[in-house]
């Protein structure tokens, strides 16, 4: 069964009037990979689509900017845009939205484990591909994404991270890229390297929840995680 049929399986449950919220709140605490996947899927559409400048209907453009993270087949389009729709369309706002995601990888009254934190910054940078689908990145998208990565419970340093490793024209410093102090020894760098590599793998990002269809998103992050390592180790040989 594809990740598509379980997202339509999903909002088929929903009765007249309700919003994805509720359905949310069904995939609270989920612990099983499929299930992990759906809430993961429905999670970057929902909050991809209160960010995009709602105009009513999925546009060939909004489609395109999804297909950069998830493989969408064409006969399941409609699922993808059934989701993106009821988001643009209920009442409740994005930070509503981003609570309830928050609550389906970080169950109330516990300390975010390490996997979580790692699922919920997967979600961020896959929101951070979709905002610069368009070759932009707009104001009131970064006030956007920063918000929810403080919903979320990740710290200013770790959106720096995020947004250093994404976006054209911010301050790409390497220590930052690798979330790691400036004053950080060459071991300390090379560690953080090596482990921000081995959370970007695929069997790692498919055990925590994000689906197979979407493991293209560490990219991108695995270039810049590169790039700044290489900037790092070349400044201390020199």
């Amino acid at each position: 069964m594809s990740i598509w049929t379980r997202i339509a399986d999903a909002l088929s449950a929903l009765t007249q009037g309700e919003g994805l919220t509720v359905v949310f709140d069904k995939l609270r605490g989920v612990q099983n990979t499929p299930e992990k996947s759906v809430a993961f899927t429905i999670a970057v559409i929902a909050l991809g689509a209160k960010m995009a400048k709602a105009d009513g209907q999925v546009t060939r453009d909004e489609v395109t900017a999804f297909r950069r993270i998830f493989s969408i087949p064409e006969a399941e389009e409609e699922n993808a845009a059934r989701v993106f729709n009821l988001a643009r369309q209920d009442v409740a706002g994005f930070d509503a939205y981003a609570r309830k995601i928050a609550a389906m990888f970080r169950p109330e009254g516990e300390k975010l484990c390490a996997d979580d934190r790692n699922t919920l910054i997967d979600l961020l940078e896959g929101l951070f591909q979709i905002a610069l689908a368009d070759g932009d990145f707009h104001p009131a998208e970064d006030e956007f994404l920063r918000e929810v990565a403080r919903i979320f419970g990740l710290d200013e340093g770790c959106y720096r991270m995020m947004r250093s490793r994404f976006v054209e024209g911010a301050p790409r410093d390497p220590y930052d890229v690798l979330g790691i102090e400036r004053g950080a020894t060459m071991d300390e760098a090379r560690a953080a390297w090596r482990q921000a590599v081995k959370d970007s793998h695929p069997d790692a990002m498919i055990a925590r929840g994000v689906p197979a269809e979407a493991v293209k998103l560490a990219e991108r992050r695995l270039i810049a995680i590169n790039a700044a390592w290489d900037e790092i180790s070349g400044r201390r040989a020199a």
